[in-house]
Order: structure tokens, then sequence, then C-alpha cells
């Protein structure tokens, strides 16, 4: 009797697993368990993107010293080959990267200086210009209205607000110096162990999952470091054409504008048209219309050679990624880091998706990433 009820009772819970497997099992019940496993990574995500948001002041500096490193990568094997101490060739690099930085610093600063009194005295000249062109069109605003909108910037520069702005300015100034220090004591490390803290992180990996943490090292050292040469090397051609126009022009601040064309060109797809606008709107002020036209003429022949011919052949494999997903990523970064974020986010989907090409081999990606055989006609 007992054995009897006993197999009653197994037969019973087997029944109940059944109707459960089945309520679970149906089209409804896979489409319920997919939403339930929705939530769950969409609240996953939105706790590490909180998370990242709180410790920009880390994240950022730690980001850049990365993107830094794996661009100097090639040059710091290749002093390791030649036998040079790592401690001596990461001050090598160190102190390359200080005496660039310092010499662009250096000449944009004399610049601006020796440039200052004559900018000032053509700005106002084509300010005037300017407001005395806009007066003849037939929807222009009145003088009443110009004098309103002066007398409005002048009560907002010596008001409070305007205080208040200049005092968060001084502290966002603050951590800039911080993060900065950060960024140069990680990116020392970084080039000095880098490949010795990446095997410590895989320590806790073994077989099939240390290859793979293997192959993701690699090539995000190589998808960083061919993004940042490949677009230094497209904004240097930028900056170089459309600074050799400007000094032809006689455009006032021409080495400042020519570094503003290196520097935006980090921002893909809309760093150049922002720069090209800015040194057109000073050419426009400074030295008329005319002058402004043959510099936009400069700005949109250089963004046509680097769109059609530089940017595929410099970049290469470094940036495969369709121009939905960067215009997605910039918007993402600029949302959640500001100038910083635009400028880190591609470089990030570019290693996303890099990391995505060699989950399951070197050639082999992610099995819901692969190309899918076209069916036999």
């Amino acid at each position: 009797m007992g054995l009897f009820r006993q197999r009653t009772a197994t037969e019973v819970e087997l029944a109940d697993r059944s109707d459960r497997a089945r309520l679970w099992g149906d089209t409804f019940g896979r489409f319920a368990t997919r939403a339930l496993q929705g939530i769950i990574v969409v609240v996953a995500v939105a706790g590490v993107v909180f998370a990242m948001t709180q410790l920009t002041l880390v994240i950022i500096p730690v980001t850049i010293a990365l993107i830094l490193a794996s661009a100097f990568a090639p040059v710091m094997r290749w002093m390791r080959r030649k036998g040079v101490p790592s401690g001596l060739a990461t001050a090598g690099a160190m102190l390359a990267i200080a005496l660039a930085l310092g010499g662009v610093v250096w000449l944009v600063v004399n610049a601006v200086r020796s440039q200052l009194d004559e900018l000032v005295a053509q700005t106002s000249e084509g300010i005037d210009q300017v407001i005395d062109w806009v007066s003849t069109l037939p929807f222009a605003p009145t003088d009443e209205q110009i004098q309103q909108g002066r007398d409005a910037v002048v009560d907002f520069l010596t008001s409070s607000q305007f205080g208040s702005g200049a005092v968060a300015g001084a502290a966002a100034a603050a951590n800039f110096l911080t993060g900065l220090v950060l960024m140069l004591v990680v990116l020392f490390f970084f080039l000095k162990d880098g490949p010795r803290i990446w095997e410590f992180l895989l320590r806790p990996l073994e077989g099939e999952r240390y290859a793979r943490g293997k192959r993701i090292g690699r090539r995000t050292v190589d998808t960083l470091g061919g993004y940042v040469r490949g677009t230094a090397t497209v904004a240097l051609v930028d900056a170089v054409g459309i600074g050799v126009v400007l000094a032809f022009a006689q455009v006032p601040l021409a080495l400042p504008l020519s570094v503003l064309v290196f520097l935006l060109a980090f921002i893909p797809l809309v760093g150049a048209t922002v720069a090209g606008a800015l040194a057109t709107l000073v050419a426009l002020v400074a030295n008329g219309p005319v002058v402004a036209l043959v510099v936009l003429a400069a700005v949109v022949l250089v963004n046509q050679l680097e769109g059609n011919f530089l940017q595929p052949v410099v970049m290469g494999r470094s940036l495969q990624i369709h121009e939905l997903v960067i215009l997605i990523a910039l918007t993402v970064g600029t949302v959640l880091g500001g100038i910083v974020g635009a400028v880190l986010s591609v470089p990030i989907a570019a290693v996303a998706w890099g990391i995505v090409q060699v989950w399951d081999g070197e050639d082999r990606p992610a099995r819901m990433f692969r190309q899918k055989r076209p069916e036999l006609a």
C-alpha cells in the first residue's frame, strides 16, 4: 500500500511538472520568459550605466589612459624587443607625450597672445559689418531689438547667475586636474605593465575562457590603437589642409583654429563639421564674406577628401561599424559624458564589435552575430 501511495504521489508530481512545462512552453509562456529576461538585462545595464555616471572621475581617465596606451603599444613592444628596460621605455613614451602636448599648448598660447589685439579690433569691425548687412534684410531686427539683445548679454555677465557659473567652472577645472593626474599615473602603469595587468585579470579563467580572454585583450589593444593612430592621421591632414588655407587667407588665429580642427576630428561625423563652421565663422567676422566663402569651400573639399579617401584607407579594420551605430554611440556618449563621452563612445563601440568578432575564435564571431549563408536559389 505504501509503495502504491508513493507511486501515486510521484505520478502526481510528474503531472504537475508536465502541466507547468506546458504552461510556460506555449507561445505566450515563451514570450513571458523572454520579456522577463529582457527586463532583467535592462535593469542590469541601467545599474551599470548609473554606476559609471557616478564614477566618471575615475572611469574617464582610466579609459583615456587605456586608449593612449593602446596607441603606443607597438612602440613599447618594439623597444622591449630591442632590449630597452620597461621602466626606461615607459619614461621615454611619457616624455614624448608631455613634449608633444606642451609644444602644442605653447604654440597656441603664443599665437593667441600675439594676435589677440588684432583679433579684437577685426572682430568688432566684422560684427558691425554683419549687423549692417543684416539690417538690409526684409526680416531684419530693429535697432531697438539689437540694443535689447546687447543689454541682455551685459546683464547676464554682471548677474549672480554668471558668478555661480564661474564657481561651477572652477569646480570643473579642479575635477579636470584631478582626472588628468589620475590619467597620467594610470597611463604610466598601463605602458609599463599592461600585459602583466591583463594576465593577472585572466588568472581565474581556464581553458577556452582563458583563450577567449587573451583574444579579447589582443583585439581591444589592436582596435583602440588602430583607431587612435588612424584618426590622428586623418585629423592631422584635416588640420594641415584647413590651416594652410586659413594662413594664406590671413585669417586671425590660424594656428589655434588648426589645432581645434585636429582635436574635433576625433569626434566622428560631426567634429569636422563643427570645426569647419567655427573656422568659417571666424573668417566671416574678421575678414568678410569673400574670405569666409573661400574657407568654407576649403572645409568642404577637405571633408570630402577625408570621407571618400582617407577614412576608408587609413582606418581600415579599426572602424568597421555602420554610420547609424556611430551616430547612436555619439548620442549616448554625449548624453552620458558630454564632449569626453562623445570622443570615447565610438572607439568603445568599435571595441565592443571587435570583441564580438573574436568571441568564438580569431575569425569566428559569436554565434548570434554570424552572417547567415544565403539560401540557394
